[in-house]
């Protein structure tokens, strides 16, 4: 079975949405790091020193590859990213190798049998 590494960078409000959707589109977990910074095309403002932007999550699902495409797209729609600029970004990559994996890989294979 092959993975790929879905990285979403999204407001921090925005990751139980972003979480959700996944899981229901095929993720079956996530890692989610907090607190992050992002600058898009403008520079962020600041006050006395302080920025003046919302907190940044990146959340790392690893998926299974024929799944990927499906939950990166519906990801991008449930947190508006092509809609409203600086809401966040998706990308995936591919997973050359992964292990402690096998809880994943017998609970997809069951699923996906019928449809791969």
């Amino acid at each position: 079975m092959h993975f790929k590494l879905i990285i979403v960078f999204v407001e921090d409000d925005k990751t139980d949405l972003v979480l959700d959707t996944a899981r229901e589109n095929g993720a079956k977990g996530a890692t989610v790091v907090n607190n992050a910074r992002g600058e898009g095309t403008k520079q962020s403002k600041t006050f006395f020193g302080l920025t003046l932007e919302t907190q940044r999550d990146v959340l790392l699902l690893l998926v299974e590859e024929h799944l990927s495409r499906h939950i990166l797209e519906a990801i991008a729609k449930a947190a508006q990213f092509d809609s409203k600029p600086g809401t966040g970004i998706a990308i995936q990559i591919d997973v050359e190798d992964a292990v402690g994996v096998m809880h994943q890989v017998e609970l997809l294979t069951h699923e996906l049998e019928d449809k791969i």
